[in-house]
């Protein structure tokens, strides 16, 4: 009877273990840092800035083939060229022990996924086809567009037509990656950026969830900390949609990228780190601000984390 009663003992003490494991929420998961990340030119992978981004607690980077064209549409180097910069990235990259997480796809007034003309958005559709094929050898995670350029007056809802359809031809081209496609919210304080100019599409947390609730489920989105007032609330708004960030700090108002420790921008960092961990986000903490060294990012991320972690703590001791 002894050894029964042991044996039901032990399997209730199993049962209560697997049912704390499986009910344990993002929320109990904070106190665990983030990986960290950054955003680098592919010129600049190189073996020492890689070996030494490694040693200051960078595990991602973010990288582009932005500088490899013009507004044009065209490739400024020869296709062997690209490819051996490439290939010498991925090897900087692997040998220091970091992975490519994401690709920021080019954009310009004339890259720009929305275009009326339909002859021009499918020329700037193949040209990313082609960019995805010079980044297969990265073997990124993710790939990130921009849903727009700023837009002439009045043409929104055309836009937003044409940025849809150019995200439905790309997206089994990301696929064939293995890569998750994102799209990336923009600067939108007010429509008009001046009197000829509306603002990118993705502009607000509404446009934002209406664009992300007409496009295929398997298009997923990136959140700039830059480009809006109070970043937390699109987290939180789009929930398991979320697959990538940028860090930066800002006022929502102007292209600032700042670093968030600077003390230059208006985000409550522990108000977004507690959105991060409510919708679950998988991703790096990756950077897309000023820094005059890059061991800085580590150090910025880990003292936002720190003060997320006392102030969860504190609100706990005084419910």
């Amino acid at each position: 009877m002894k050894a029964s009663s042991n044996i039901i003992g032990f399997l209730l003490g199993v049962c209560l273990l697997v049912w704390a494991c499986a009910t344990k929420t993002p929320q109990q998961e904070a106190a665990q840092p983030r990986k960290v990340g950054y955003s680098i030119a592919l010129k600049n992978i190189t073996p020492e800035n890689m070996a030494y981004a490694k040693s200051v607690g960078i595990d991602y980077i973010e990288t582009s083939f932005q500088a490899f064209i013009d507004d044009k549409r065209q490739f400024k180097l020869p296709e062997a060229e690209i490819l051996k910069a490439v290939a010498e990235a991925k090897q900087a990259a692997d040998k220091a022990g970091i992975k490519i997480w994401s690709i920021h796809m080019p954009y310009s007034k004339t890259i720009d996924l929305s275009l009326a003309n339909e002859q021009e958005r499918q020329a700037v559709v193949a040209l990313h086809k082609q960019v995805l094929t010079y980044a297969k050898a990265l073997q990124p995670q993710v790939i990130l567009f921009h849903p727009s350029y700023y837009l002439g007056l009045n043409e929104r809802e055309t836009r937003k037509a044409q940025m849809i359809k150019s995200s439905g031809e790309l997206l089994p081209a990301v696929q064939e990656l293995k890569a998750t496609m994102v799209i990336e919210n923009m600067l939108g304080p007010e429509l008009l950026a001046d009197a000829n100019r509306e603002r990118p599409l993705c502009r607000s947390v509404e446009e934002t969830l209406e664009i992300m609730g007409r496009l295929p489920k398997n298009i997923y989105a990136a959140v700039d900390m830059n480009h809006i007032k109070k970043p937390e609330r699109l987290i939180r708004a789009l929930g398991k949609r979320l697959k990538s960030i940028h860090v930066a700090d800002g006022h929502g108002e102007k292209e600032n990228h700042f670093l968030p420790c600077s003390g230059q921008g208006g985000n409550d960092w522990s108000a977004i780190l507690a959105a991060l961990d409510e919708v679950n986000y998988q991703g790096p903490f990756l950077f897309e601000s000023a820094f005059k060294d890059v061991k800085e990012l580590k150090e910025c991320y880990l003292s936002l984390h720190s003060a997320y972690v006392a102030q969860k703590k504190l609100a706990k001791s005084n419910p």
